[in-house]
């Protein structure tokens, strides 16, 4: 009965944002979650540095770490675990897998993260723009949401990666994943600006004469906030699938750059004779979604439990 009951007293009174950060406390998934997304976030932002101490850059060569007389098979158990690499080496090539992961975390997890901040800032603000202005701009935008959602975004998405040769590749997928992105941030957005354009508070502001950038910055943005945040960490999971899955079909993040799913890509013709080089990024790509999508289900359950019923 004390266990029960001690949560209850000691969050009367809390306002919305204590009450999510006490309930996320509790859930041993969401800690978890949130220990992973830390240790790949601070290995993605030292990858210099942990390359360092691996004492291999992702693109130097070692050919004494694999057998020519085996087809360039890791010399070695497990891939070529050794004192010298961590994770092995990559067949053929030699190249430290430990070097190469850390590397393709920062690479993937860049991807991810500015296109989801693109995402977010463009949907934000085109469904609070829908939501509180309505009429003819609800009625544009709204049909500008329709006709990006129902384009075919993946098609399109491999036949610009394919056309475009000579660009920056990360800056390339970064704007083509975020361009057809925003819609669905969009819609939650214009629904929760809906509901509160109407509010007394809203309504006392404009009588008092604030005008609609006040409005929108002091009353509807910080009522939209909890489910933008819920989604916004819905979203980067698939915003990492995305970029792996176009570095796997080819299409992405070139050589000699490396990302999780580019290597998940070239291991796939070595994983019957190494199948610790697929194994590894692999599980670094499904920790890391797994992570953040307990993480955004637990945060839209708390911040949006009326969306998480939808």
């Amino acid at each position: 009965m004390t266990t029960a009951t001690a949560p209850a007293e000691v969050l009367a009174g809390s306002g919305p944002w204590q009450l999510a950060r006490a309930e996320l406390r509790r859930r041993i998934s969401v800690k978890v979650s949130l220990v992973i997304v830390v240790l790949f976030v601070l290995m993605a932002a030292g990858a210099p540095l942990l390359s360092g101490l691996g004492g291999w850059s992702p693109d130097e060569f070692d050919k004494t770490a694999v057998d020519p007389y085996l087809g360039g098979a890791p010399i070695g158990p497990l891939g070529g675990i050794s004192a010298d690499h961590w994770l092995g080496v990559e067949p053929v090539t030699g190249r430290d897998l430990f070097a190469r992961v850390v590397q393709g975390a920062q690479v993937s997890l860049l991807i991810a993260f500015t296109a989801t901040a693109i995402v977010v800032v463009a949907g934000t603000a085109a469904g609070i723009a829908a939501g509180y202005f309505g009429g003819r701009t609800d009625a544009v935008l709204s049909r500008l949401m329709d006709l990006t959602m129902s384009f075919p975004s993946l098609i399109f998405m491999i036949a610009m990666m394919s056309v475009a040769k000579d660009v920056n590749r990360i800056v390339l997928m970064i704007a083509v994943i975020g361009l057809f992105g925003w819609p669905g941030i969009a819609r939650v957005v214009r629904g929760q600006t809906l509901s509160l354009k109407h509010r007394e508070y809203v309504d006392a502001a404009r009588v008092g004469g604030s005008g609609p950038w006040r409005i929108l910055s002091r009353d509807i943005l910080p009522g939209v906030a909890g489910p933008v945040i819920a989604y916004t960490t819905l979203i980067i999971p698939g915003m990492i699938a995305t970029e792996a899955a176009l570095s796997y079909l080819g299409v992405g993040v070139r050589p000699p750059t490396p990302s999780w799913g580019q290597m998940i890509a070239e291991s796939v013709a070595f994983y019957d004779t190494d199948p610790m080089y697929f194994v590894i990024p692999s599980i670094c790509l499904f920790l890391t979604v797994l992570a953040f999508t307990l993480l955004g289900d637990a945060l839209r359950d708390i911040l949006d439990p009326r969306g998480s019923r939808t």
